[in-house]
């Protein structure tokens, strides 16, 4: 099959159909190009989803992502900015492969196109003003024929008449030979003419135009053969991509399925709790019994604020710390304000940090002190007199931040040394201990409220700090004040701003009426009238040997 012998009178309408074949070529580049487009703006707007949902530096949101749920969706986030990396290699693997090939490719078919056709109009006009000179030869040739048709009739005419010179006779027979041999002459030439188109004309239509046919029809199959292996690369540039879009969602499939439920309500755990331990049962009081009783009723001791009260082998009455209203000011240095297990994570954590903030400024001043032994031995290189107020500068700030977690150790080993062991958390959650009496007093000393308001004391409950060795007083008596076991100086100003509490001014003395009792709090009196509890880590204590405790502890 050969278009030049198939299709050798349809040069016309193959010159509209390689233009067609063009045309859409460059509609499928135009439909690649748009596809780019569409890819780019899908990555963009997938880096831009991505984006929008991560978390915030330094922020409340950014801590919530310790939880695995909320890991897997941070994993899902990055997992989908990779997915959009691929559609942008999509983009540009198309743009480069693709478009910019076929646009070149185009420019390329257009000009062979134009001179394959050049070429045969050139033909054609050839050709054809062939057949004008044999049209011309052929018309001059029937014209002189006719002519020397007339001239013999003219001569003979001449001849047979009597009356006509022999004169005229011979100029009439010289006309006919004159005009014989001009028609013998265009007979001649216009089969010369005829002949030489002949072999024009055979050229044209099996030589010239036969192969400028093929090398159209050659030019058009390899844009059919061009745009088919763009189609393939269309789709391998996809197909590329797969497997990294496959490990994509693997990745997020892997990031769901690490999700631990038990892990994240074990952080919920960590979190919010307290180191409290939940209220237990009120007791019933009992107003139809006679005024006096005996402590081993065990009803409440008194309807007075403060009374002690005794409980043998019993439950300790739980603490109504969730009930009381908390102290909502500024946050304390030593985070007082929150239940004793946030505290101490939170002073851990700030002794971290501390700790970080001490070893960068260690190094700098290492680095800072090898400048100077450099410059010391180059002077050229510098002066090391210089640096010697950076020096001394950065070994303030080493020792301001050692004073500082000094002094937050120091609230951390309070904190650690009053909450229980380990081991005794699922005792402490079930609320009940064992009726022994040094665990009732355990119980009982942590039962005050921090100055901010994060655990509560309990009148009632401080009572129970003070069983008594010997027989109890009347229970709707008034309590002796307790004696003073020694003396305090405040090292801090404390602001006592909830029930229990007392206000102190740094440098202030005050009388000791109760110790530490590993609870972190000293109980402290002003002019004989007014007492309450401090931060032991607030005052520096001077215990009286000889005084004589005001009750006796079990």
């Amino acid at each position: 099959m050969s278009w030049g012998t198939e299709l050798w009178d349809q040069f016309d309408n193959l010159e509209k159909h390689t233009q067609w074949g063009i045309d859409i070529l460059e509609k499928y580049i135009k439909f690649v190009k748009e596809r780019t487009d569409i890819e780019l703006s899908y990555a963009k707007q997938l880096r831009n989803l991505s984006k929008k949902y991560q978390p915030k530096k330094n922020s409340k949101e950014e801590e919530e992502y310790k939880y695995t749920a909320c890991k897997a969706f941070l994993s899902t986030l990055n997992e989908m900015n990779d997915y959009a990396g691929q559609h942008e290699v999509i983009s540009e693997n198309m743009t480069s492969q693709i478009t910019v090939d076929l646009m070149r490719y185009v420019q390329e078919l257009k000009q062979e196109r134009k001179s394959n056709f050049h070429d045969g109009r050139k033909a054609q006009q050839h050709i054809e003003t062939c057949w004008k000179q044999l049209e011309s030869s052929k018309r001059r040739f029937e014209r002189d024929c006719k002519e020397a048709d007339r001239a013999q009739q003219y001569f003979e005419k001449m001849d047979a008449d009597i009356n006509v010179t022999k004169a005229d006779v011979e100029k009439a027979r010289q006309q006919a030979q004159l005009r014989h041999q001009m028609a013998e002459d265009s007979k001649a030439d216009y089969s010369s003419i005829l002949q030489r188109f002949n072999q024009e004309q055979w050229e044209y239509y099996h030589t010239h135009i036969p192969n400028i046919f093929q090398k159209i029809q050659e030019m058009e199959e390899r844009r059919i053969v061009r745009i088919g292996e763009s189609m393939k690369t269309y789709a391998e540039v996809d197909r590329q991509v797969i497997p990294i879009i496959g490990k994509c969602l693997d990745g997020i499939v892997k990031a769901a399925e690490s999700i631990d439920q038990k892990n994240d309500s074990q952080l919920v755990v960590e979190a919010y709790k307290s180191g409290f331990e939940p209220p237990g049962d009120i007791e019933f009081e009992d107003y139809t019994q006679p005024m006096k009783r005996t402590v081993s009723e065990n009803s409440l001791s008194s309807s007075k604020e403060g009374k002690p009260e005794l409980k043998f082998g019993g439950k300790s009455r739980g603490k109504l710390w969730p009930f009381i209203k908390k102290n909502k000011g500024a946050t304390p240095e030593d985070f007082s304000n929150l239940p004793p297990e946030q505290r101490r994570k939170k002073l851990q954590q700030k002794v971290d940090d501390l700790n970080k903030e001490i070893q960068k400024e260690t190094d700098q001043r290492d680095a800072i002190t090898k400048m100077k032994d450099v410059y010391l031995k180059n002077p050229q290189m510098g002066d090391p007199a210089s640096l010697d107020h950076k020096l001394a500068e950065v070994t303030q700030n080493i020792e301001r931040l050692r004073l500082e977690t000094q002094k937050f150790e120091a609230w951390l080993a309070e904190v650690e040394g009053r909450l229980p062991a380990r081991s005794e958390q699922a005792r402490r959650q079930s609320g009940m201990y064992d009726g022994q009496t040094h665990q009732t007093v355990t119980n009982c000393a942590q039962d005050r409220e921090s100055p901010d308001g994060s655990y509560t004391e309990e009148q009632s409950q401080e009572s129970e700090l003070k069983v008594l060795a010997t027989d109890f007083d009347d229970e709707f008596d008034d309590e002796e004040p307790l004696p003073a076991i020694g003396t305090c100086k405040a090292l801090y100003t404390f602001e006592g701003q909830n029930e229990g509490t007392i206000s102190v001014v740094e440098g202030e003395m005050l009388s000791v009426i109760e110790e530490d009792k590993g609870d972190g709090w000293t109980r402290i009196r002003r002019n004989e009238d007014e007492e309450g509890y401090v931060p032991t880590s607030y005052v520096e204590v001077y215990l009286d040997k000889n005084a004589k405790g005001a009750k006796t502890y079990i």
